[in-house]
């Protein structure tokens, strides 16, 4: 079966916590993200690497432990390209993304999920590089997406890192 795409703006994260997975994107130091994308990732070695299959969809409409390890870490990748262009750019328009194309496109259920699980690893590394080399004067530094959402460097790493934490619960049911 196909996933139904998702097409809520999750923007909503910035000012309530997620009643799902329980992250309150405002209930810790801008400075702490670069360690919760470490231990995110952590975790998903096990959710990946850990599990007796992590291809198998648990139902017909949701998506595998795999599935969302590959998204997680295409956001990973996509997110320090865009974090990259708001650190050197002005204000940049961030390039569009169908992440629904790309899980087709890629056939995220047949990845290897060891091999995701490593590369979910390095791309984890390479933001949260990124993040823990942000500066004072970087954090409030913009850029946009198509659909008008505009962010600061921090509402942007706020916004961000509950995607792999709320696609961990997804899978893990773990909060």
């Amino acid at each position: 079966m196909t996933i139904v795409p998702d097409t809520k703006d999750w923007t909503w994260v910035l000012q309530r916590p997620c009643p799902e997975c329980g992250l309150d994107t405002q209930g810790f130091p801008r400075e702490a993200v670069a360690g919760m994308i470490r231990d995110n990732a952590a975790a998903w070695q096990d959710a990946l690497t850990g599990t007796a299959d992590a291809r198998r969809r648990p139902a017909p409409g949701t998506w595998s432990a795999l599935e969302y390890g590959c998204h997680v870490r295409d956001v990973l990748r996509l997110y320090d390209e865009r974090l990259q262009l708001m650190l050197t750019e002005d204000d940049p328009l961030y390039p569009n993304w169908d992440q629904d194309a790309t899980a087709v496109a890629d056939r995220y259920g047949e990845q290897d999920p060891v091999v995701v699980a490593a590369e979910l690893a390095e791309a984890a590394e390479a933001v949260a590089v990124r993040f823990g080399g942000v500066s004072a004067g970087q954090w409030q530094r913009t850029g946009r997406r198509s659909d008008g959402a505009h962010f600061t460097v921090e509402t942007f790493a706020r916004y961000f890192v509950h995607d792999p934490v709320h696609h961990l619960y997804d899978v893990t049911g773990a909060r």
